[in-house]
């Protein structure tokens, strides 16, 4: 049996009132970090640019003040739809300073999708880059009944004049930004007060909304200890490989270093291997973050070592399950270990490896303190045993938790009720305390460190004229490696191509989701209640492939 060090025990300090806004802008005013960089975006497109922590604070509170002169009142909604950029940070936590809540979505949805967020959102504004605008402007002026709330569209990265679009007033942010006279004081909210609302993969083929207080980023603050690899005497430079639509890029990668005072890096561009090791050397990056996929990549395609980027000193993953494989790859190329964590939307990450104990490979590590973490059988609501498979439960009062389930009360109580949030995940300890994390008993689909939902998929498939039932289903290509494809049972009077409807995919559903592969197929196997066994969906029950090229 191994010998564990105790983690020490964590006192929460949570104040009546708190505003995430603020804390990651206004709190290193009047320190030496004013005037230190907070953020460094790299873009294909646009190169360089930084923002210093006195900077953001300015820009933040000029956002603030649009929304403010727009008629944004408290707990109104803002959805963000921006590319990895400065703009981002601004918009994020500019919106929570007047007390409205912050919705990030991603870049790769399209218009579609968009408005469906708008509307189940009510957004009364939508920020977002031109570029996107502009491909998304008509579609959104069709559906215009569809998002009644919405009314302002502040757009960045503008080149030239805006163009009018009828039902919504449309503004260049900068314009709006550098026309701001008197700005009033950030809004007072309380730490339990909403903050920001996230999108993730439902079961109902729909994207389900969770909704977070400001205490969120208090919540996370054990990370900060024993994930993290901080240190006092430097000013760590954290680079994330991600999209701050993401929650974990948003804690990680935003939030969280910023309230701490560290250098934010991300880049806006290609995804290329030989880019991060050029990005860690340009910036010195002190800290690498990313998922497994980008670590294999880096394995695969260039022949670095630790001396090719010897500023970085920890490197990080969450997203999907990092291999044995790659984790032993990385220590004898890098000399250096992977610390894995493990998350969700409804409550960040809050299992991970640390400096502090060993890795053992394929353990999700250990609770980080603070965060009560009990393996509840579900039916008994009883702890289990040791070594025996039980659900993760996250006792009600942890500050990291998420409030509740966007306008869907019975979703919320089905998770949460007898004070604790069951999280659905299950896992189990060994002898030495290591909890080894087994997943969900659901259908969720982990893609490249997203979680796509096979619901969603389908109820975009069953849409086409040609589809008579279909059924998403992850396909491993190799260990820990699955991609999102469907099985289509075209209807008998129709004639359709695999390839045609791999190409519906491309058009109606962000990439991430798109089905890389669809296979047709004339019976699904099934239960005695007529429900599609998915575990025996396989290329064996299909006629016809197509893979996207």
């Amino acid at each position: 049996m191994t010998q564990l060090t105790p983690y020490p025990q964590w006192q929460w300090k949570i104040p009546e009132l708190f505003n995430i806004g603020v804390a990651c802008s206004d709190r290193h005013l009047g320190t030496a970090k004013a005037d230190e960089i907070a953020m460094i975006v790299e873009d294909d497109t646009f190169g360089t640019s930084t923002i210093t922590f006195a900077e953001l604070a300015d820009r933040t509170d000029r956002f603030a003040q649009v929304l403010r002169d727009l008629g944004v009142q408290p707990g109104d909604r803002v959805l963000i739809r921006l590319p990895n950029s400065l703009d981002y940070p601004i918009a994020f936590l500019g919106t929570m300073k007047t007390g409205a809540i912050s919705v990030p979505t991603s870049t790769l949805l399209t218009a579609e999708e968009v408005a469906y967020l708008a509307k189940d959102s009510g957004a009364v504004v939508l920020v977002t880059d031109a570029a996107a605008w502009a491909g998304m402007s008509a579609k959104m002026q069709n559906n215009i009944t569809q998002t009644p709330n919405l009314k302002h569209i502040l757009l960045t990265q503008l080149n030239g004049q805006v163009t009018p679009v009828e039902g919504f007033n449309v503004l260049s942010l900068d314009a709006a930004l550098a026309a701001v006279g008197n700005i009033q004081p950030a809004y007072q909210t309380l730490a339990e007060d909403a903050a920001y609302l996230v999108y993730t993969s439902g079961t109902t083929g729909y994207p389900k909304g969770v909704l977070h207080a400001h205490r969120a980023l208090l919540g996370r603050q054990p990370a900060a200890g024993y994930w993290f690899n901080y240190s006092d005497q430097l000013q760590d430079r954290i680079m994330h490989s991600g999209k701050f639509n993401w929650t974990y890029v948003l804690g990680t990668g935003l939030m969280d270093p910023l309230y701490l005072g560290k250098t934010v890096i991300v880049h806006e561009g290609k995804n290329d291997a030989q880019k991060w090791l050029d990005l860690i050397a340009k910036h010195k990056a002190t800290i690498f973050i990313g998922v497994p996929t980008i670590y294999r990549q880096l394995l695969q395609k260039t022949r670095a070592t630790q001396a090719d980027i010897l500023s970085v000193r920890h490197f990080m993953s969450a997203g999907e399950h990092l291999s044995d494989e790659v984790l032993m790859q990385w220590r004898e190329r890098f000399g250096l270990d992977i610390y894995e964590a493990v998350g969700m939307s409804e409550f960040s990450y809050y299992l991970s490896q640390s400096i502090y104990r060993p890795i053992r490979a394929g353990s999700a590590g250990f609770p980080q303190p603070g965060h009560a973490i009990v393996l509840l059988n579900p039916e008994t609501r009883e702890p289990v045993a040791e070594g025996e498979e039980g659900m993760i439960c996250v006792p009600d009062s942890d500050p990291g938790l998420f409030l509740s389930y966007w306008n869907l009360p019975e979703e919320t109580t089905k998770y949460k009720h007898d004070g604790y949030f069951f999280t659905g995940d299950y896992a189990k300890y060994d002898a030495d305390g290591y909890l080894w994390f087994l997943g969900r008993k659901d259908d969720i689909i982990k893609s490249f460190g997203y979680r796509v939902s096979p619901y969603e998929i389908e109820r975009v498939y069953k849409g086409h004229p040609a589809v008579a039932d279909c059924a998403a289903v992850g396909e491993e290509l190799e260990k820990d490696k699955l991609l999102v494809v469907i099985y289509v049972i075209p209807k008998p009077e129709v004639e359709i191509q695999a390839d045609e409807l791999v190409t519906f995919g491309k058009q109606h559903l962000a990439a991430y989701k798109a089905p890389k592969t669809v296979y047709l197929a004339k019976e699904f196997p099934r239960t005695k209640n007529g429900k599609i066994l998915r575990k025996d969906v396989s290329p064996s029950i299909a006629y016809m492939k197509s893979s996207a090229r």
